[in-house]
């Protein structure tokens, strides 16, 4: 029975027959080549072996035991390898590089620097290719999305108020400049949070559980700060954003709310020169 076949994934064929450069494997389209440089060691006719399908520098279909960065719809971290008139060549872990035709391109690439790319298949000649149009490239129909869930980031790009990042390896979304407090790059994979879907169906995110499972963390990092100081900050709710930034990577409305928080639990006291922990009733946090 002939598998159906995915360009640009992975494949479980089947070795129809061995010659001296390699098997062929069984397909709906027809056998396709692996090369004896990628065969197995004990593979035989009648095997099923999980291969990489794309197509060679003469659009034939291939098969690979090699594992690329990424397969069809992923979006991947790569490195910009060589230009041509026609695109740019980038490196995705395979013999044949992936091309970024200039016109996928967002802006102007540069050999040797990393790139977000989404690695695509067009339908009409069967060629995996790549863009760097991040943006309009990802899923526009967000429904499937509630405020509040807890969602995969790969951070893109950076503008004048925000962080640009892929939600789920589908959907784009911005984490504002002035509610995160992690350092972060382009390429870089963290988790976050869906803060607010708009009528425009863009996406606001933060890298903080919201509502009350936030003010825990943030006083968690409170409480921890103190215990890692000796029980005692000089900070407290006159204290300059900048200095609570430096000292809790935290805003300071988010610092005054997890203080107050902690105030009530009794877990600390706040003096006029900082915080400490609450000695009568609670030394070391324990209860927090």
């Amino acid at each position: 029975m002939k598998s159906i076949l995915k360009i640009g994934q992975y494949n479980d064929l089947i070795v129809e027959r061995m010659v001296e450069f390699g098997l062929y494997l069984n397909s709906e389209e027809g056998e396709i080549l692996l090369p004896q440089k990628y065969v197995p060691e004990d593979a035989d006719i009648g095997d099923t072996l999980k291969v990489f399908i794309y197509t060679d520098s003469e659009d034939r279909l291939i098969a690979t035991t090699l594992a690329p960065y990424g397969i069809v719809g992923d979006f991947v971290f790569i490195k910009a390898k060589s230009i041509v008139p026609f695109g740019t060549f980038m490196d995705w872990g395979l013999e044949k590089d992936l091309l970024v035709p200039k016109s996928a391109q967002q802006s102007s690439i540069v050999p040797g620097k990393k790139y977000l790319t989404k690695i695509c298949l067009d339908g009409m000649t069967d060629r995996v290719y790549g863009t760097t149009r991040i943006s309009v490239n990802c899923d526009k129909d967000i429904k499937e999305l509630k405020e509040g869930h807890k969602v995969d980031l790969l951070i893109h790009s950076f503008t004048k108020i925000g962080i640009m990042a892929v939600i789920n390896n589908r959907y784009y979304g911005m984490l504002y400049i002035n509610e995160t407090y992690q350092d972060l790059s382009p390429g870089d994979i963290c988790t976050g949070y869906i803060m607010r879907l708009r009528s425009d169906n863009k996406i606001d995110l933060t890298l903080k559980e919201p509502g009350y499972s936030s003010i825990k963390s943030s006083g968690e990092i409170i409480v921890k700060i103190l215990r890692q100081s000796g029980g005692f900050i000089p900070c407290h709710d006159k204290s300059s954003p900048e200095d609570i930034k430096r000292i809790f990577s935290m805003s300071k409305k988010e610092f005054k709310r997890a203080v107050g928080g902690l105030l009530k639990k009794g877990t600390i006291d706040l003096k006029k020169d900082g915080i400490m922990f609450n000695t009568g009733k609670n030394k070391n946090g324990a209860n927090f």
